[in-house]
């Protein structure tokens, strides 16, 4: 029996998770499991709600209390899911530039011309190459990890995070699509000036040739910027919460809507959750929060129906979490929504994760 035959035999998934453990509480270490989770958490350039880069703390914290028996994907624990270790430095690093942008965001907000002060100029191009630098960081940490043959999902931090990711999936996968649940569309060309803004992460996402389609799902606002770029990129599908609820006020099924939205996406997927996508009463401490939103058990069965499609999930990440002050919630769907990711990525790629349970 090997050491991680041990442990699944030893540990006991009806009791609270272990504390000095893993996320989930689970006992296996990194080379034991087939999930690993790379935490980011930075936030530099936020330009409402702060909080994301607590995010993957809040997840963490609140996986202990999460019941590991998913009636979906009951055996999935026993894959192993480990958590990383983010580098120290991200964390400075976030909060250090995220000091620098604020005058920036305020001046701009107060109409002027960033180029016209020299001081305010040197620190946006400052924060430019801090955020260049995080994404080459990123793209190196997660390569190492594909390298060993891992599944692995990135844990934000804000939604500029994944754009490293991105490009070492591109490094692997000559074409590939993006499935992006979420409230804003992200296309945004170097929002306020940052080139890397949580705004722009799909504009700089569509800029990666191996990307062939962007299908977004939920979408509720948006500006005349991000139309044009839709309007002008055969890439880019636009699936707005009001259209689909629409939709299915006149009689169209979420299956439906739901299969056709999928079979836009090429063979290769890599799954983009923004939180807000949600309706607020989900992540009420969310940075950018709109009114509307898919419900969980929309957004939970498109994946489950993208798990089970004809479709490769190649990759996934999970961002804008941010948690409240006084209470866990936030935290406690964004672990609950990742260990759903987390099935839906090990079941997609034929992992055994256990027979679904029904009653």
């Amino acid at each position: 029996m090997s050491t991680k035959e041990q442990k699944i035999a030893n540990f006991d998934p009806s009791q609270p998770g272990l504390a000095d453990a893993s996320i989930y509480g689970l006992p296996f270490d990194a080379a034991e499991s087939e999930i690993i989770i790379v935490p980011v958490p930075w936030e530099v350039t936020v330009s409402y709600g702060a909080g994301a880069s607590l995010g993957p703390d809040a997840i963490m914290d609140a996986s202990f209390q999460v019941d590991l028996l998913h009636q979906e994907f009951p055996d999935l624990w026993k894959l192993g899911i480990y958590m990383d270790e983010a580098p120290g430095e991200w964390t400075t690093n976030s909060e250090r530039y995220k000091k620098l942008a604020q005058p920036i965001i305020e001046a701009l907000e107060a109409g002027s011309d960033i180029q016209e002060n020299p001081a305010l100029a040197t620190d946006l191009a400052r924060i430019n190459d801090a955020c260049e630098t995080l994404n080459n960081t990123l793209q190196q940490r997660v390569s190492e990890w594909l390298a060993k043959e891992k599944k692995v999902i990135l844990l934000g931090g804000d939604h500029s995070t994944p754009l490293g990711y991105y490009r070492a999936l591109a490094a692997q996968y000559a074409d590939f699509g993006i499935l992006h649940f979420d409230a804003h569309m992200d296309l945004r060309v170097a929002y306020e000036g940052f080139t890397y803004s949580h705004a722009s992460i799909m504009y700089n996402a569509i800029q990666i040739p191996q990307i062939s389609k962007l299908v977004q799902v939920g979408i509720r606002d948006f500006c005349d910027q991000e139309v044009s770029v839709v309007k002008s990129s055969d890439k880019v599908h636009v699936f707005t919460d009001a259209d689909l609820k629409a939709k299915q006020f006149e009689g169209k099924t979420w299956r439906q809507q739901v299969d056709e939205m999928i079979e836009l996406l090429p063979e290769n997927v890599v799954v983009s959750f923004d939180i807000d996508a949600l309706n607020r009463w989900y992540c009420p401490n969310t940075g950018t929060p709109v009114p509307g939103g898919l419900s969980y058990e929309q957004a939970t069965y498109m994946l489950s129906v993208l798990a089970h499609s004809n479709k490769r999930i190649i990759g996934i990440d999970l961002v804008e979490v941010a948690p409240g002050e006084n209470d866990e919630w936030d935290g406690n769907v964004g672990a609950r929504l990742l260990f759903h990711l987390c099935g839906v990525f090990a079941k997609n790629n034929g992992l055994n994760t256990g027979k679904p349970i029904t009653f």
